[in-house]
């Protein structure tokens, strides 16, 4: 089926919602993002109603417990969506802000400012909270956004998309700010790819098939939003007990995101008395454990590691595990098999923690702390559009100043040249 008509009403609508969100005051943005988290919790049981087929639907095509839980909706985590709304409504507006200004030597004075990107086309998988954070982050910069979740979570989306729209329009938002995508047809996507005329930027939030497909195939430009092969790197200095605690926590605490840790590295001088407990550990936890065959001495339980394993972001309890010789071998072999998100290392050496942090090539790079703090929440942005992995033009989680680009506003009087 043709998608192009219908995507170019949408993004008619978007556009000129885009040209009215420039202009619309902080006040009122705020007024909106209040009145969408209200509706999102006085609502809640239709959202999670909705919610309910999705997870049928996922349990029907064998969805693996880990995407179930990405799937999941229920009254905290409702609320949680609401919480995010309210935070990026006391955030500081960042549209209109002067980031720099200075004077010619012939009088001339150019300012600097932020202005918003316009219509954000946005691409996810699974997650449905990803809606209300997305909504809510191109609402509070002034961008229109058109949105296309994956196919589990339809009926969440279109629920939490039509409360969201209905309360933001009710507080003065104009009509066609938040839009969905309404299909699991593959080929509006490939519409929305195409819609130039209409969309400034289309970021893609998912797997790395999906990444890909849009990478290759958009004509709009594309923030790219990485893929999370993410490591811990337990060195020969590292405090044990917190290495444990952290490593735990970076692997079961939520598996099927992108902050979670996919491939444990542990140096040889420790992993003797390191290895034997962490494994128990993870073995008691439900954990798949794949390693080198140093690593499968410390658990009857370790399968042979492939190299594909390296290489895997498993969305799941399944964990790759590695013992190196040295720090420069886990240097190389997150250089080998990273994907640029988030690297943690737990060590007690300052001098070895920094060069950790100077070598490794990541948007996030952690010292003694578990890689599962990648998100915009948790860095003070409110919320996240989504991890960029890329370095144009964002980097990192992005939170309201990634969504924005700037303008020169140039005064003078009478100047030529």
């Amino acid at each position: 089926m043709d998608y192009t008509a219908e995507l170019r009403e949408k993004g008619k609508a978007a556009k000129k919602a885009a040209q009215q969100l420039a202009i619309t005051s902080s006040t009122i943005k705020n007024a909106a993002l209040s009145a969408m988290a209200d509706a999102l919790e006085k609502q809640a049981a239709a959202i999670i109603e909705a919610n309910a087929l999705d997870l049928e639907n996922g349990r029907a095509k064998g969805l693996s417990n880990a995407l179930l839980d990405r799937l999941l909706l229920n009254v905290p985590r409702v609320k949680a969506m609401a919480d995010g709304l309210r935070e990026l409504a006391v955030l500081k507006d960042p549209i209109g802000e002067a980031i720099s200004g200075w004077r010619r030597p012939n009088g001339l004075e150019i300012t600097k400012v932020r202005v918003p990107l316009g219509v954000i086309g946005i691409i996810y998988e699974a997650r449905p909270n990803v809606t209300a954070d997305a909504a809510g982050l191109c609402l509070k910069t002034g961008n229109a956004v058109i949105l296309r979740g994956g196919s589990e979570a339809l009926h969440s989306n279109m629920a939490i998309t039509r409360i969201l729209a209905t309360a933001a329009e009710t507080a003065g938002i104009p009509s066609g700010a938040i839009q969905l995508i309404e299909t699991t047809d593959r080929e509006a996507v490939n519409a929305l790819m195409r819609l130039n005329e209409y969309l400034d930027v289309i970021i893609p939030r998912g797997g790395a098939g999906l990444i890909k497909t849009v990478l290759e195939n958009s004509s709009v430009p594309v923030i790219e939003t990485g893929t999370g092969v993410c490591h811990t790197y337990v060195d020969v200095s590292a405090d044990l007990d917190m290495a444990r605690a952290i490593a735990f926590n970076a692997k079961v605490s939520r598996p099927g995101v992108c902050n979670a840790m996919e491939t444990l590295l542990v140096h040889k001088d420790v992993a003797g008395e390191f290895l034997p407990m962490m494994l128990a550990e993870y073995d008691a936890a439900g954990v798949e454990l794949r390693g080198c065959e140093k690593t499968r001495n410390y658990h009857f339980k370790v399968k042979p590691g492939s190299e594909e394993d390296w290489a895997a972001e498993f969305h799941d309890l399944i964990l790759a595990v590695k013992v190196v010789d040295s720090m420069e071998e886990a240097l190389a072999h997150i250089r080998a098999y990273g994907t640029h998100h988030s690297e943690a290392i737990v060590t007690g050496d300052y001098a070895r923690a920094r060069r950790f942090q100077q070598e490794v090539d990541a948007a996030c790079v952690y010292v003694n702390a578990s890689t599962r703090f990648t998100d915009g929440f948790e860095f003070g942005f409110g919320a996240e559009i989504g991890i960029s992995t890329q370095k144009l033009h964002a980097r990192g989680p992005m939170g309201l100043e990634e969504l924005t680009s700037v303008k020169y506003l140039i005064n003078g009087t009478g100047q030529i040249r």
